[in-house]
């Protein structure tokens, strides 16, 4: 009798950015549908979380959290030279992230606290599959990304004690830790891989690396969120964005060289990188309240998360199955169209507010175009064996 093959026999279960990023990508596509049904009034949903609440939580902690366990669980067997979770364990993991997006809908149904209870036990499970070989390895300059996997619960814990009504307007401080959060985990990520990637995507290219100045921006970005999460305004919060703006503006410039755009891999890392920066100039603007505090955040949330989430992915997912470094003309078009969603939702509405509702409209249908074309040339790729025959 032949033996049945086990879950670890299948690729996409061969490790985390696999599941993750198909995850990840068929996500990015329901969730804004649904919202887009939903913000035009043509789809009601009985909902655990507000509608607004719900769209905030699930671009973060569903779409983006699936992202960073990608992400993370294959980077980590990088660094430390051990094996992350595999076969049924991952998708035992990625069961319960679907569960986390499912269980809302069923309000009235399902126990309020059973609800929270599901989605909230993803982080703690993803964090045990992490620390494992950073233990083992003894690599614990990687737990970092602990404390920041953490800092992901407190403020997911934040938004379902509102919810659950043990606390009050504390959703909105969780969602900002949360974004406060993603933003330093890209920053330390940048430093770590944007010096490396340029440097294998163009031959001959050194780019210049600054201790220091990797510091300063980490430090940088912190102190900007951190007053507009205590409520601080005004000339502070302006002159600390300004100068968290100048900071990481003198880091990418060390990495920085014009041959980057030709090639799509690397100008759409750097193009995220570049809203992050705006991101910061904006937050300047909303500090005398000159423009509205959403323009910010989205240049924080869809431009800089969005378009570099897209880039990383895209650039993983190729690397760790022994493709060759080089996107297709498919995928290059996918970067420009979430870079083109990121323009109407962040500078077009503070051009033309009238045109708010019809900027909206055109965003949705930028980001799932985008999205729709990284599931189109990726899904095949995630989800077949390795083409040089390694594991993985």
């Amino acid at each position: 009798m032949s033996k049945q093959p086990s879950l670890s026999s299948y690729p996409l279960f061969a490790l985390g950015f696999r599941a993750f990023f198909v995850l990840s990508g068929l996500s990015a596509l329901v969730l804004i549908a649904l919202w887009r049904s939903v913000y035009a009034g043509s789809l009601p949903l009985n909902n655990y979380y507000p509608m607004t609440l719900w769209h905030i939580h699930e671009m973060l902690l569903g779409y983006t959290t699936a992202v960073i366990s990608g992400f993370l669980l294959t980077a980590v067997r990088n660094w430390t030279g051990k094996d992350t979770v595999s076969g049924a364990a991952l998708a035992g993991l990625c069961l319960l992230w679907v569960y986390g997006r499912i269980a809302p809908f069923y309000a009235g149904l399902l126990p309020d606290g059973l609800i929270a209870a599901i989605d909230f036990a993803f982080l703690p499970l993803l964090i045990f599959h992490i620390y494992k070989p950073i233990e083992q390895a003894g690599h614990y300059k990687s737990l970092i990304f602990i404390g920041l996997l953490l800092l992901l619960m407190l403020g997911n814990g934040l938004m379902h004690l509102e919810i659950l009504g043990f606390l009050e307007d504390s959703a909105w401080t969780g969602s900002k830790i949360i974004v406060l959060t993603v933003i330093l985990m890209i920053l330390i990520i940048a430093g770590r891989v944007f010096p490396f990637f340029t440097e294998r995507g163009l031959s001959g290219v050194i780019a210049l690396r600054n201790p220091k100045l990797d510091a300063l921006s980490i430090a940088s970005a912190a102190a900007v969120f951190l007053l507009d999460i205590f409520g601080i305004s005004g000339v502070l919060l302006a002159t600390a964005a300004v100068l968290a703006a100048i900071v990481n503006s003198m880091r990418v410039a060390g990495w920085y060289v014009r041959k980057i755009w030709y090639v799509p891999l690397l100008w759409v890392l750097y193009c995220g990188y570049g809203w992050i920066v705006a991101g910061f100039l904006l937050t300047a603007l909303t500090a005398f309240q000159l423009i509205a505090p959403s323009l910010a955040m989205h240049a924080f949330t869809l431009g800089g998360i969005g378009v570099l989430t897209l880039g990383m992915m895209a650039r993983v997912s190729l690397g760790h199955t022994g493709r060759a470094l080089k996107t297709s003309n498919t995928m290059a078009l996918a970067f420009v169209l979430i870079n083109a969603a990121a323009l109407f939702r962040v500078l077009l509405p503070a051009l033309l507010p009238g045109w708010y509702s019809q900027l909206l409209v055109i965003v949705t249908e930028l980001w799932l175009a985008a999205f729709a074309l990284f599931v189109f040339v990726y899904l095949p790729i995630l989800t077949q064996p390795r083409i040089d025959g390694k594991p993985g």
